[in-house]
């Protein structure tokens, strides 16, 4: 028998009690709620370091979320392993008439939504997805011929015209008022050690955000330097702690739109790979994937442990090897530095980045390093070279960036630079030209 009394919440991306699309509906919908989390073996599994920052940072946003819900007589329930035998295990114990859950645009987890969904559907349990992660999604903002926009300031402009118009997209959902529609449980969370993986030392940067950081974005962001000179909030956008909504907000009623501009940069980014799965492996334009990399190894290493001899590149691989974090402004010098300093193939730079980054999210990582690359939508054009040097006096002119990260780059023993700027600039130039110009 169905039990039409219950359904399951599956949290995913969106780790937060409150202002939830999928968490309301499903409290709202007039049936008892049970709140699961699947830790995905098959994700957890291509992690090498059992102290991954991002699985210590779900372990702790879970840990957080199951307190509060305690005193609900309540909990989270979780479960271990491949999400689809997860899923058949979940059907054997329960009998919920539907599954709720937020929507999620990259290629994989599409295809395993799409698995999920055809194994519910094979058991008459209807499977709801809702918007959440962003305020306009999949074909809501596109060109009047109903294609996907490739240049950003167009698609930005759209954005802003359709949430001035109707700002319905801002609407909060006051999941958290509903939070006694929860099934009555005592579960406890599989622990770290439960699936491999040990307390990571890394700090996490607060979910709460200063309005005069936003509101000051455009004159502090550039500035790595500076503690809190950008917001931190890309590990809370990734993982849901945040709602965008909220975000949003803020960033609309600032007279600064500067920082409004990067939160719609994201979601370019997220609609383009949901448009453009292909790019995740492939250059959006072909003709870039023709490209002569030179792949020297020894560099690419140098490169990852931050021994260039370019500070600022150096600077920014240390921060983001200690920390899982790093500047925006250095994350665009030392991609850029890889693929066109190095001739080192942009996917390296995505695949490192994609292991190290406390925030990193797989649309915006494909779309920024082939910005950096040049082969990208709306890209920096192949010869724009950024000069690492030039890059540090505007950047740092007082190297409290530098002296935190490379105290040691005045001293005798920093390496000298593994290449010349301007002869690492030309051979640039000529490769790219003699890609692009054959085909």
């Amino acid at each position: 028998m169905r039990d039409t009394d219950l359904v399951i919440y599956w949290l995913r991306r969106d780790l937060r009690l409150s202002d939830n699309h999928a968490l309301y509906e499903a409290l709202v919908s007039g049936a008892q709620v049970l709140p699961v989390f699947i830790f995905d073996e098959n994700i957890l599994s291509k992690l090498d370091d059992p102290q991954d920052a991002r699985v210590s940072f779900i372990h702790e946003q879970l840990s957080r979320l199951q307190a509060l819900l305690k005193s609900y007589g309540t909990g989270i329930k979780s479960y271990y392993g491949d999400p689809e035998k997860i899923w058949v295990e979940i059907l054997s114990t329960y009998e919920p008439k539907a599954v709720y859950a937020n929507r999620d645009y990259e290629p994989l987890a599409i295809s395993r939504d799409l698995a999920i969904q055809n194994l519910l559907y094979s058991k008459g349990v209807d499977f709801h997805l809702f918007k959440d992660q962003v305020i306009f999604e999949q074909g809501e903002i596109v060109k009047n011929d109903g294609k996907a926009y490739t240049v950003y300031t167009p698609y930005k402009n759209k954005w802003i015209t359709r949430l001035e118009y109707d700002e319905m997209p801002l609407s909060r959902f006051a999941s958290e008022d509903h939070l006694d529609k929860l099934l009555p449980s005592h579960y406890t969370l599989h622990t770290l050690a439960q699936i491999g993986f040990v307390k990571s030392a890394n700090e996490f940067p607060s979910s709460i955000i200063a309005e005069d950081i936003i509101a000051n974005y455009a004159a502090t962001r550039d500035i790595p330097g500076l503690e809190m000179g950008t917001s931190h909030m890309g590990p809370h956008l990734r993982f849901g702690t945040i709602s965008i909504r909220h975000l949003v907000s803020i960033a609309h009623a600032s007279q600064d739109a500067t920082y409004l501009s990067e939160l719609i940069w994201r979601e370019f980014f997220m609609m383009s790979l949901w448009h453009f799965p292909d790019m995740v492996n492939k250059a959006f334009y072909e003709k870039y994937d023709y490209i002569k990399w030179e792949n020297d190894i020894e560099q690419f290493e140098a490169w990852c442990r931050g021994k260039t001899g370019y500070p600022l590149v150096d600077a920014g691989m240390r921060e983001l090897n200690a920390t899982g974090f790093m500047h925006n402004r250095v994350r665009m010098l030392t991609a850029s530095f890889l693929c066109k300093h190095l001739l080192i193939d942009w996917r390296w730079g995505e695949a490192y980045f994609a292991q190290k980054l406390l925030d990193y999210d797989q649309s915006a990582n494909v779309g920024n390093w082939q910005w950096a690359a040049g082969c990208g939508m709306d890209a920096a054009p192949y010869f724009r070279i950024f000069n690492p040097t030039l890059q540090l006096k505007k950047f740092d002119p007082e190297l409290i960036y530098i002296r935190k990260w490379v105290p040691e780059f005045q001293d005798f023993d920093y390496p000298t630079p593994i290449v010349d700027h301007s002869w690492a600039r030309d051979r640039a130039l000529a490769r790219y030209k003699s890609a692009l110009l054959n085909r």
